[in-house]
């Protein structure tokens, strides 16, 4: 039977977890801070430590982030997790009931319909083909909703092994303040969250796309500068079998390590129109925990002014943004003219953080020739004294900070979840 839920004046509506990880772990801190769902579940699938209590300390320590009482309540503030039943993984964390579960690991076998867990937030990283059949014996992200959920909500971009199939009708991908209002809960089940980067750069990205006078972007590429996350190792290690990147296995601890992003193909499925720039990205990765830094590169075709330079300037581009963090990005997008490093940023709640005093741009000279275009006409061409003709452009570098874990991932994939909880 499960507990009574505590009188918050909510609905009593329940949060499913797969995985304790660290998007896992940090978005169960971040519901039992914000408090949208009277009750969590959260499945670890195995025996931890020597008993729950080993399980509740790994729950409220954190390396990055500090103890979960100060990190919700202050440097004064007290413990807020207690062990209630050791044998059924009861605990009462921040007023919150919080149910550990120890035994199954296959999505299909966790008793979320027990529970009544409507939302199940995916974490392990496991399960994140959503073609993959609900019985398939390594499990599958399909799995969850055989158990009982309505919508699993994959905190990872979708990767389709086959993919002569397409994309199943009922699955989706959503950033919340970009396209989340697309979700339609008579047809999508199964949804993506994209990644941290992409996350935050479609933040950076979209006022270039809407403003009137950014609409002449021509191309665009980015680098992420990105904190270690599991995937690499404390130590060199050695590859497993068929590795392509060999570089992944050599240690966080004395290294940069160059690698590769999937955020600008995720983000063509939440912003369609970025398909017509060629965009591209990648990722190095750098030993710090968390707050990681976008450095986008973007070419405009310019005009020029009177005097010779382009109408698309340093102050243009900080314009719209500080535009779009006071208006429709408003606490989604941050805009700030200080001097960051990262660690005064960890823990930020806004999705992206403009660092406006590096937004640079030069306006210089393309030469094009039309011979080369396609689908002009010959007749067009023969019209023309000299088929090379010159084009102002103008190349921009913009900075934007996200915290990769907690503060802007996390934070939106939480706000994703409390919106599919009233949509349904």
């Amino acid at each position: 039977m499960n507990a009574p839920l505590p009188e918050t004046g909510l609905t009593g509506r329940v949060l499913g977890i797969n995985g304790l990880g660290r998007i896992g772990k940090l978005t169960l801190w971040n519901h039992i801070g914000r408090k949208a769902f009277n009750r969590i579940i959260v499945n670890q699938g195995r025996p931890v430590g020597r008993s729950l209590h080993d399980v509740a300390e790994l729950i409220e320590k954190d390396s990055t982030y500090g103890p979960l009482h100060r990190f919700l309540h202050g440097c004064r503030a007290e413990r807020v997790i207690e062990v209630v039943d050791e044998q059924s993984g009861e605990l009462n964390i921040d007023g919150i009931p919080v149910t550990i579960l120890r035994e199954n690991r296959n999505p299909r076998d966790i008793p979320w319909r027990d529970f009544g867990a409507e939302i199940v937030v995916e974490c392990t990283g496991k399960f994140v083909d959503p073609t993959v059949p609900a019985d398939h014996p390594k499990g599958s992200i399909r799995g969850h909703l055989d158990a009982g959920a309505r919508v699993v909500v994959n905190s990872a971009p979708f990767k389709i092994k086959d993919r002569s199939g397409g994309m199943p009708g009922d699955a989706t991908s959503l950033i919340y303040g970009i396209n989340h209002t697309q979700f339609d809960p008579k047809q999508h089940a199964v949804v993506s969250a994209a990644s941290c980067t992409t996350t935050a750069l479609a933040h950076m990205i979209l006022p270039l796309l809407e403003h009137f006078q950014s609409k002449t972007l021509m191309t665009a590429s980015l680098s992420t500068i990105h904190a270690a996350t599991n995937t690499q190792s404390v130590l060199d290690s050695v590859p497993q079998a068929g590795s392509r990147d060999l570089r992944k296995t050599r240690s966080i601890l004395n290294n940069i390590i160059l690698t590769s992003t999937g955020a600008a193909r995720a983000l063509e499925q939440v912003i369609p129109e970025v398909r017509k720039i060629g965009f591209m990205a990648d990722s190095v990765r750098i030993p710090i925990p968390t707050e990681s830094l976008l450095i986008l590169n973007v070419t405009f075709q310019a005009k020029l002014l009177d005097d010779g330079s382009g109408n698309i300037t340093k102050e243009v581009l900080n314009g719209l943004y500080r535009e779009a963090a006071q208006g429709k990005q408003k606490g989604l997008l941050r805009f700030t003219l200080e001097q960051n490093v990262s660690s005064d940023l960890i823990g930020d709640p806004a999705a992206v953080i403009i660092e406006a005093c590096e937004t640079h741009t030069r306006t210089g000279f393309l030469s094009v020739d039309l011979k080369e275009v396609p689908g002009l006409s010959q007749g067009v061409l023969d019209r023309l004294a000299d088929s090379v003709v010159s084009v102002p452009v103008t190349h921009a570098k913009i900075f934007g900070w996200y915290d990769n874990e907690y503060g802007s991932y996390t934070n939106r994939l939480a706000d994703l979840c409390v919106y599919l909880r009233d949509a349904l």
